[in-house]
């Protein structure tokens, strides 16, 4: 039984069997109200064009989760790397901006972010040997980061950190010059890229630098999807 299922159950023998279901409390709901964890993504919606309760990953943090819903951020020269244990069905993701912080143990840097992603899905059951790695963005989106190269970094970082941990890369959609949209299924391991237009990138640069996903994505469109 998942999180969300176990505290549903609770939360219907608490209301009783005679609550309208349209009163009863929701996955979104449940979320809503609960606490999160220090760098875990707060942001919950429902997504009406996967029909799925979704969360936004903001630059820094991360989610980890066991149930049937959607992960979702948008990228510059960050990267997210989204990853799974097929066994026991736990998927997360996170969001760094960085490769490293100088020690500062913040989820904005790649080092501590992928631990921080690594051992939050170790706590739901899944185990390194097992885990597989999808990882999106690092893209040159300002032409005034040609010369600090953060997007080549950044992708740079990740596929070493992961070959090192030996976790499996099974897809990759990173570097070139495009602004992306990363949609993720914990669920399944299912991962949607859709690059967007490239018409605004010192906007998109501005609002990644201050963590600002959630208008990046009302902010930027076009593109294709990719299904890996």
């Amino acid at each position: 039984m998942s999180a969300f299922e176990s505290a549903s159950a609770l939360a219907s023998h608490r209301m009783g069997s005679s609550m309208p279901m349209a009163a009863r409390t929701t996955r979104l709901d449940i979320l809503k109200s609960r606490a999160p964890k220090p760098g875990e993504a707060s942001f919950f919606y429902h997504d009406h064009h996967f029909h799925h309760d979704a969360v936004k990953v903001l630059p820094g943090e991360y989610f980890v989760t066991t149930d049937d819903m959607l992960i979702m951020t948008v990228l510059g020269s960050c990267i997210a790397a989204c990853i799974w244990d097929p066994r026991v069905r736990v998927g997360g993701m996170n969001h760094f901006m960085l490769p490293e912080g100088g020690g500062d143990t913040s989820g904005r840097y790649g080092s501590y972010a992928m631990e921080l992603l690594i051992n939050e899905m170790m706590k739901l059951g899944a185990r390194r040997e097992h885990m597989q790695a999808k990882v999106f963005g690092g893209g040159q989106v300002m032409h005034t980061f040609t010369t600090m190269n953060v997007g080549e970094r950044n992708t740079q970082f990740v596929l070493d950190y992961l070959q090192t941990e030996r976790i499996a890369i099974i897809s990759k959609d990173v570097l070139d010059i495009h602004p992306r949209k990363v949609c993720y299924f914990p669920a399944t391991g299912k991962a949607m890229c859709k690059r967007l237009a490239h018409s605004h990138p010192e906007t998109l640069e501005t609002q990644e630098r201050k963590g600002s996903a959630v208008t990046v994505a009302k902010s930027t469109s076009g593109g294709s999807v990719d299904l890996f």
